[in-house]
Order: structure tokens, then sequence, then C-alpha cells
């Protein structure tokens, strides 16, 4: 535009004072001929890399349709109302478990004469819940995971600040819920309440009750219990027949390239292709995009016995990656090549095979399963869970595949709805962790296609660790502690765990450098904003890593001068000579007066010792801390247990030492959580 803005300046300059020679259409046109000239003659084919460009806009072609189609990417509403779809799930997962769940509801929609797709709320305008009335027998379901203290999950967040704002009305509009969560938290199932309760407050009708997984007893059998439980009743507002028709579940379609070009496959990277090249990564650098970041260290912390637990430094020099202590780091794991190997073996199918698993519904916005396309072996290895132990919809899957009828009527029975079935699947599947290798393994006339398997076991996931340092002292490293899972099953196999066992064998050993795909989660464990606050953290095992980042943060407070509040850490192992993580460290801060330290050692001595026992041993200690000080307590570790009792010895000594009664303790815990100044970081 520059150069027509040129040309037409010449002509008037050239005009003089006389008549203009031209209109103003003749100096549009002339201008639009300039623009013409410009690209002809200085780009079409000038200099390096305009060509790639130039071959990029020949094979553009501009319809319509795909107008229409990018513009309304996040309009649910439009797919919806262009496809004849009335049911919509939206899911707010931070594991996979509820886009898992999202999925099986979607499908069963369709077995049930419904129509139904899934949506992500972080990709969708959730504004427009309350146009979905535009649709006849309209139904939004909502599967939603309840994450950190009561929060949503990443991708939930946007939707739970909409209803917060209340300013969306949605009146007649029919929804039900259901929510994921872990009785051994605190707030348990939290965003489903919410969202359920919030719904009907902002006048949606609730058309079933909502469903509370527990994730500490029997996920899978709550799901099915309610889906059960649901489906009939839809269909009896909706006029529907309520007996689900036995049709074809298959979402995705197999291609396998026979010529392919070699630089366009995945080999396991999230979302962009060639994005884990070291070298070429750009940031911002987040769960789609996670930085390769170098291990620099990973030594081993037990001093003895057959554990292993791990420090791990990861490198983010140049990445632009900030933390602060409490935040969690993520790491992409890769499969066990042996068990890679053998359930490729277990199905007779060739690793190295190139395909593509496409979705038959053109309209979802999940257009495949995994980057595609990419081989087997990487898509065993790096994007589906083969460790996981399957859910009953996948026995169903497998029983199709099964030959021998007392194999095949074994699987059915566990993925039917009866109780001699859920005990089955309880006992046979959960109990003896099997996942789909020893399932294969155990049932030899199951041979199900691999593309299959690629389809119906969930993808497999980052892991989460808390940041054991600080970034004031280690801004260009991530410190991780972590124990290597290993243990033998009730069926004698020895299992695994998918990132622990992968990061124990990264070595930096010889000048061999080792990368792993990262980013980091931030989250509400803090410390004080006011440094002279007293704190006391609790965290046994690999549950001191938050606060070993905590010492490090207080004690260059301390060395800035700065007046800092007294500092008690509780630690638990097992023995003093083998367990005791960061042995030198903490002592170095306890001689120093820095923190004060209580160590719990459990099998050192006859009677097992675990800082609970200690806890209640300094109550008055701890109530001066918690009570008269209004200090901050923390605890990281163990949900099921540890943190369980925790929370009832505090609340026992705030009775005690309060001189409250059981109603006025809990009350005050409970306003501790509130004010943030009992903070948990805990995992089951």
């Amino acid at each position: 535009m520059e150069g027509a803005s040129e040309i037409v300046e010449e002509i008037s300059q050239d005009a003089g004072s006389s008549e203009p020679l031209v209109g103003m259409l003749d100096m549009v046109l002339l201008a639009v001929l300039a623009g013409v000239s410009v690209y002809y003659f200085f780009l079409k084919d000038g200099g390096s890399g305009k060509n790639e460009e130039l071959q990029a806009l020949k094979s553009f072609t501009i319809s319509p349709t795909q107008l229409s189609s990018r513009s309304n990417d996040s309009s649910f509403l439009a797919k919806m109302k262009s496809s004849g779809r009335n049911v919509i799930v939206f899911y707010g997962s931070q594991t996979g478990t509820a886009e898992e769940f999202a999925g099986r509801l979607a499908k069963e929609a369709t077995r049930y004469g419904m129509k139904g797709m899934v949506a992500d709320p972080e990709e969708s305008d959730m504004t427009e819940l309350s146009r979905l009335t535009e649709i006849d027998n309209h139904l939004a379901i909502f599967c939603l995971a309840t994450y950190g203290e009561g929060d949503p999950t990443d991708n939930a967040q946007e939707f739970f600040e909409l209803l917060q704002a209340g300013d969306e009305q949605l009146d007649g509009i029919q929804y039900t819920v259901f929510g994921l969560g872990n009785k051994t938290y605190e707030h348990f199932n939290a965003m489903g309440q919410y969202v359920d309760k919030r719904m009907a407050e902002l006048g949606a009708v609730r058309m079933f009750p909502l469903g509370m997984g527990d994730d500490d007893a029997n996920m899978e059998d709550d799901f099915i219990t309610w889906k059960d439980g649901m489906w009939p009743k839809v269909c009896e507002v909706f006029g529907l027949e309520a007996q689900a028709q036995d049709i074809n579940m298959r979402q995705y379609k197999l291609t396998v390239h026979e010529e392919y070009d070699p630089s366009r496959l995945y080999t396991g990277e999230i979302a962009r292709l060639n994005s884990l090249k070291i070298g070429s990564q750009r940031p911002p650098f987040d769960t789609k995009n996670p930085f390769m970041a170098e291990i620099k260290i990973n030594r081993e912390l037990f001093k003895g016995g057959d554990r292993n637990c791990m420090h791990i430094e990861l490198n983010i020099e140049g990445s632009r990656i900030r933390y602060d202590s409490g935040d969690h780091v993520a790491i992409y794991p890769i499969n066990n090549p042996e068990m890679v190997s053998r359930l490729i073996q277990l199905v007779d199918e060739d690793a190295n095979r190139v395909i593509t698993l496409t979705n038959v519904d053109e309209d979802s916005s999940k257009r495949h399963p995994f980057p595609c396309p990419c081989t087997y072996l990487t898509a065993l290895s790096h994007y589906v869970d083969i460790s996981a132990v399957p859910r009953t919809h996948v026995l169903k899957e497998l029983a199709e595949y099964t030959t021998d009828n007392k194999e095949k009527e074994q699987l059915l029975l566990m993925s039917g709805t009866s109780d001699e079935g859920k005990a089955l699947y309880q006992r046979w599947v959960v109990h003896d962790v099997r996942n789909i290798v020893h399932i294969l393994e155990d049932l030899p006339s199951c041979k199900p296609p691999l593309d299959h398997i690629c389809e119906l076991l969930p993808r497999l996931q980052a892991r989460y660790y808390s940041i054991s340092s600080s970034s004031k002292l280690h801004p260009n490293t991530i410190h991780v502690t972590a124990n290597v899972l290993c243990y033998t099953t009730p069926t004698g196999r020895i299992n695994k765990g998918v990132c622990t066992t992968f990061l124990h064998g990264l070595k930096p050993d010889n000048g061999t450098k080792h990368y792993v795909p990262i980013f980091v989660r931030k989250s509400q464990f803090r410390l004080p904003i006011k440094p002279g606050v007293p704190v006391l953290m609790i965290g046994p095992g690999t549950g001191i890593a938050p606060f070993r980042g905590f010492i490090q943060d207080r004690n260059l407070q301390k060395e800035e001068g700065k007046p800092v509040g007294e500092t008690v850490l509780y630690f638990g192992c097992r023995n003093k000579s083998k367990d005791f993580l960061y042995e030198e460290e903490l002592t170095e801060y306890s001689s120093a007066s820095l923190i004060k330290l209580y160590v719990a050692f459990s099998r050192d001595q006859e009677d097992k010792v675990y800082v609970t026992h200690l806890l209640e041993q300094n109550k008055e200690e701890v109530w001066r801390i918690i009570g008269k000080e209004n200090g901050h307590l923390y605890v990281c570790g163990d949900a099921k247990s540890m943190a369980r009792d925790v929370h009832a010895l505090i609340t026992k000594i705030c009775q005690s030492e309060g001189d409250m009664t059981q109603t006025e303790a809990e009350a005050y815990v409970k306003k501790m959580s509130n004010q943030k100044r009992y903070s948990s970081d805990v995992w089951s």
C-alpha cells in the first residue's frame, strides 16, 4: 500500500494546480493496479523464503465453508445445529479421566436414539449455554474433576469464572453433572457440587441428580451406576425408548500409510510437529508446548535398602520459565520399552507401521486421538497409557475379539452391571492391577487389532511433581524429589511407575545428555507474604519436596536481614541410616537455628513412630503457632492416611489446647483453610 500511495502522489503532483486528470474511482483502480504490480515485480520471485510463502498462497483456496468453519470453531451451538445433535458433554479434566468419561457418554447417546458431542469448555464459547434451548430435547452434561484445594481444572477455569460472575441466565437449560473426586481430599468433588448448584441458581433445570465419583473407592463403579440411572430418565423426558441399542461404537477409522515422508511423522510431540527438537523450541512453554529440559543431575538419595529415590535437577536456562516455591513441574514420560514390545508381540503387529486414526465424526473438535501420522511404536511409547488399569467399557470391546467362550463370558460379565460382574472386575482387574498387557497374556484367545487398543486406552498424561527448590536460589534449575515406584502385584508380576522408571534410567554419565519435556503449573501452596509469620510444615518422605524450597526461601530472607518467623518442620521416614532425605542440608539449617526439626523414624525401634506421634507430643507448641500466633500450617504427602490423620489430630489439638468443643474445633480448622493458613499438597 505504501507503493500505491507513492504512485498516486506522483500523479497528483504532475497535474499541478490545474483540473485533476483522474477521478476518485480512477485513483482507487490505479492503487489496486499498483499493489498488484508491486507484488508481481518485487515479491513474486524475490528473496529467500518468498517461494515457500507463494507456494502456500497458490495452494490456498477460499471457500465459504472454510471461512465459516474457522470463524465458528468455538461455537458448539452452531456445530450442534448443523449436525443435528442434541446432547453435548463438557469435561473438566486434569489427568484425562473426565475427558474419557465424556467421550463414553457422547457415544452412548447414540445408542439411546440421541446424538451427542464432546466439548472442551476452554475451547468453547460458554456464553452460548444460555441459547441451548434453541435445540429441541437438548441436554448439557458436565463431567468435572476437582483439582487442588477445591479448584477447577485448568481447562474449566474460565467456565468456572463465568458461572461465578452470574451474567448469563440459563433459564430452561436442561443439564446434569458427574463429578470426579477423591474422598481422602478435604474438598471432595467441590467443582461438581458447585456447578450443579450454580446452574440451578441461574435458572437451569436439573435433569438428573449429581453423580459423585470417588477415586479412593471405585470411580468406574460410581460412574456406571450414575449413567445407568441417568439415561433412562433422559429417555423418559425425551419420550424415547430406554433400551440401549447394540451399535458399532468405533470412534476412529484407521489409515495405514504405505508411502510417507519420514520428516512429517510425529515422534512424540504433544502438538506441533518438531516442537521437541533441541535448539528450535519457542516459548511460551505449557501443556501443549513443553520445554525440553536437560537433566543436569540425577542422583540417588537413599543410602541403602532395595528402594530408590531420585534427586533430579532440570536445566531451564534460556526457557523464560518462571516458578515459585510450591509450584509443580509436569514431566511427559515414555512407556517402558519392554511393555511396548510385549504388547505389539501379543497382537502380532508391525511396530514400525505408519498409521493415522481419524475421527469418524467430522464435526468433532478432536480430529485424532493423538498426533498423527505416527508409527505404532511411537503411539504406544508416547501417546497411549498402556500401564493404566482398563475400565469396563474396554473389556466389553475386547470381548468382541475373544474366541474362547469362557474368556469371552468373563470379559462380558466384568463389563456388565451385575453385582457379580462388578465384584469380579474389582478383584480380577483392580485388585490384581492388571493392565492391557496382563489381560492379553491371561486371556490368550483375545486378539484385538492394535488400532482399536490405541483408541480404547486413555492418553498418556504428564506426571506432576512438587518442585523441591527455590527459584530465588536456583533460577535456572528445577529440582525434583521422587521415589521410584516398583511393586509386586497379587499375580506375581512386577509393576513399575511409568514416569519414575523412565526418569531413573536417564543419568547424565560420561558426557551423555538426556532431555525431558516439561512445563510448570502454578500452585496456591505458598509461604506467607510476610516472612515474620511462623510456619509449621509436615512432610514425611518425598512430602518434604516443597518444604525444601520453602526453607531455602526463608534462609535467603534471613541472609537479607529480614525478620524471619519460626520455621518448624516435621519429617518422617523408615530408617535414619537409609532414607533420611536431605539429612545434611536439614541438619545444617537446624544447627544454624533457621528451622526447628522433628524427625520420626518409623522402623528404627520396636514400636512404629510417625509424624503424628511427634505432633501430639508437641501439641502445646503446635497450638501456640497455629492458635496464638496465627501461623500457617502446611501438609504435603499421602492423602489417604497421613494427611487425614494430621487433619484429625490438628482438630483434636484445637479442642484440647484451644479449649474448644468438637464443633468449634472443626470450624476453626475450616477457617484456617479458608484463610489459606492451612494448606495441603497431597496425592493418593
